[in-house]
């Protein structure tokens, strides 16, 4: 496949925009590897090559391990992640996925002992902005190098 468009050089202003929130999202609280895992599985649901191969390349430097890296597809089957982690990792897939079944009343409960109101905030801007990301990527096929 071919690189329809490249959208950092096609409109810079739009791409800065939404680099600036990924700047506010790197100031929350919300710890780096949890945002890596929250990414690749945003971008696993939505199908983004370019986001997986990048968010799992970028958790390994980040000190990831390949095992738990490779289960966060099958994450709800395995011991290896934290019950917060699971929480977010939950969040995701509801947020990302939202016209299917809306963000349930069970999983808010669930989640909310896990963050506080201003990490929700965060885990949901972060939730969005990979899911941005990922449209951009696909829809003008942005390739892993």
């Amino acid at each position: 496949m071919e690189q329809r468009l490249d959208f950092f050089k096609a409109n810079p202003n739009a791409i800065q925009a939404l680099l600036s929130l990924e700047e506010q999202i790197g100031k929350s609280t919300l710890e780096k590897s949890l945002t890596e895992l929250v990414r690749l599985r945003a971008s696993q649901v939505n199908g983004c090559a370019f986001c997986v191969d990048m968010h799992a390349t970028d958790a390994r430097k980040g000190g990831e391990t390949d095992r738990r890296l490779a289960a966060v597809v099958v994450w709800r089957e395995t011991p290896f992640f934290t019950d917060r982690e699971r929480a977010a990792l939950e969040w995701t897939e509801a947020v990302t996925l939202v016209s299917r079944h809306h963000v349930p009343d069970e999983l808010w409960k669930a989640v909310k002992p896990h963050f506080s109101d201003a990490e929700i905030v965060d885990l949901t801007l972060l939730v969005s902005a990979i899911n941005t990301w990922n449209r951009l990527a696909i829809s003008f096929r942005k390739m892993p190098a």
